[in-house]
């Protein structure tokens, strides 16, 4: 877990990138269908807190200050993450395209750090070079992503709700 006080926004949300790519990492090794669904549900937990935190804080900060077609692009992105999360939750092992959807979040996770943080142009620098004060953000969004580790412990969190998609 990111720790508390002084991070800037950025850091703590490549730090949960680290932790889900950890993750990704060891469904794949995983054997046995009890381990490989702890595995995914912890995924699943980790990006919905951290799609909530980057929602509810950081993207609405950044509005008006990077790109805002790359801030578009970011929900569209978690809406379709969102969708393969509820499903997994749902699911399990047994069925026939669990590790398939596993994996293709995955790769839909890989495609939206990248753009985040690794390719020229990256949201992450975006941030950096706007008129934000990351550092509060970055305590902003510890102490929520705090209280949402609580809620996911004690209560559950709820499904993921697409911020950007229209139900049929």
């Amino acid at each position: 877990m990111a720790s508390q006080g002084k991070q800037d926004a950025t850091k703590l949300l490549a730090e949960d990138h680290r932790k889900v790519e950890e993750l990704f990492e060891q469904f794949e090794k995983a054997s046995g269908d009890g381990r490989k669904e702890k595995i995914a549900k912890q995924i699943c937990t980790e990006l919905k807190i951290h799609a909530m935190i980057e929602e509810e804080i950081f993207y609405p900060a950044l509005r008006g200050k990077i790109e805002d077609e790359d801030l578009n692009e970011a929900y569209v992105e978690h809406d379709g993450a969102k969708v393969l999360i509820n499903e997994i939750e749902a699911g399990g092992p047994d069925e026939q395209f669990y590790e398939a959807k596993v994996k293709v979040l995955q790769e839909q996770i890989e495609h939206h750090v990248k753009e985040e943080e690794k390719q020229q142009g990256n949201m992450f620098t975006q941030a950096r070079k706007a008129d934000v004060d990351l550092e509060a953000l970055g305590e902003q969004m510890a102490a929520r992503k705090a209280e949402l580790m609580q809620q996911a412990e004690s209560e559950g969190l709820p499904p993921a709700m697409p911020a950007t998609l229209e139900t049929m």
